[in-house]
């Protein structure tokens, strides 16, 4: 791999350079070619670096920040008053052509409201969606989109995320012809909101999509379908719903035995059982997936979690070289490209 630099957002998330130093630390000494550019204030990073080995200090070039955007600033105003911030230096870093890709823990709503404005949609999209791939207990993964970029979509919208997510399964994981489905309160096709049932009508009628009809929230982690398709509200919710689930199957799983007394076959029955439920629900651990992509622009943008751990947030840096190395904007802009062309979508 050719030196590749990064611009993160080095204050973003709720534990700010105390997660995301120590992260990017990691992510260098895992990629002897990466460069990072960590965005933020210079007195809160130099110190978590000063204890790196200097072949990691080396690679990383400290960006002064005037301030750090709100996790839960109103993205309207934040957006007004962003100069200076750290999130829109690193966005800058990334329009500039400075960085390859951006990685940020920060706002959803201002990191998107800025990502659109810096960067600007692929023609042909109307708003860029948040996308992550979620393994499912069949050792895949289902693309979901959209997990909050955008809390409604339209008819229109809908349709051009679930074109967006069939072209990502299709160059990312190496899918033919993806099943693509919408999220739904039903499965019947008289079920759901009009601009869910219009958006399913325009796909049934899509050569160029897969469309396999309407999805419940519990069909999530089955495997039922390669793109998941729902407005930024719906997605969010069940994402966080499914790792929240998650975390605390997890940590009963690996916390103390109650202390009531069992039998010794019955002892042997439970660690079978934990041994392998922990083997298949650590497969779909949520900080072995966390940084959705902002699908739909020209550069890549990772968008992790809030809340993200050390671990998570290395996790999201991680896919952030992983779609550099796979040149994924370029490689959708020219499905897109094809695709729309020979339909109506746009």
């Amino acid at each position: 791999m050719t030196r590749l630099t990064l611009a993160v957002d080095a204050m973003g998330g709720d534990f700010g350079p105390s997660v995301t130093v120590p992260a990017a630390l990691q992510a260098l000494a895992s990629h002897s070619q990466l460069e990072l550019l960590l965005v933020g204030y210079p007195d809160e990073i130099q110190p978590l670096l000063a204890r790196a080995d200097s072949s990691l200090y080396k690679r990383v070039t400290i960006i002064p920040a005037e301030s750090v955007i709100a996790s839960d600033a109103v993205p309207s105003g934040a957006i007004r008053h962003s100069q200076g911030s750290s999130m829109r230096i690193a966005l800058e870093l990334l329009k500039e052509g400075r960085a390859s890709a951006c990685v940020s823990a920060g706002n959803t709503g201002v990191l998107m409201g800025l990502a659109t404005l810096l960067l600007r949609p692929l023609d042909g999209i109307k708003r860029p969606a948040l996308v992550s791939a979620v393994p499912h207990i069949h050792r895949g993964h289902t693309l979901l989109l959209d997990l909050g970029a955008n809390a409604s979509a339209d008819t229109t919208m809908l349709v051009q995320f679930a074109l967006m997510g069939a072209v990502m399964a299709e160059e990312v994981l190496g899918i033919s012809a993806p099943r693509v489905a919408l999220l739904n309160i039903g499965q019947e096709a008289c079920k759901g909101p009009e601009h869910v049932r219009d958006a399913a009508k325009i796909l049934q009628s899509t050569e160029q999509i897969n469309y396999t009809g309407f999805l419940e929230g519990s069909d999530l982690l089955t495997g039922k379908t390669d793109v998941l398709v729902c407005d930024g509200f719906a997605g969010n919710v069940s994402l966080k719903t499914m790792e929240g689930v998650i975390n605390t199957f997890l940590n009963l799983m690996t916390g103390p035995e109650k202390t009531m007394k069992r039998s010794w076959w019955r002892h042997l029955v439970v660690r079978s059982m934990k041994g392998r439920l922990m083997k298949r629900f650590g497969e779909i651990d949520p900080d072995q997936y966390n940084g959705a992509s902002l699908l739909g622009l020209p550069g890549i943008v990772i968008k992790s979690h809030g809340a993200a751990s050390e671990r998570a947030f290395a996790v999201a840096i991680e896919h952030a070289i992983q779609a550099v190395v796979r040149n994924i904007p370029e490689k959708i802009s020219v499905r897109l490209d094809t695709v729309l062309a020979r339909s109506d979508i746009a």
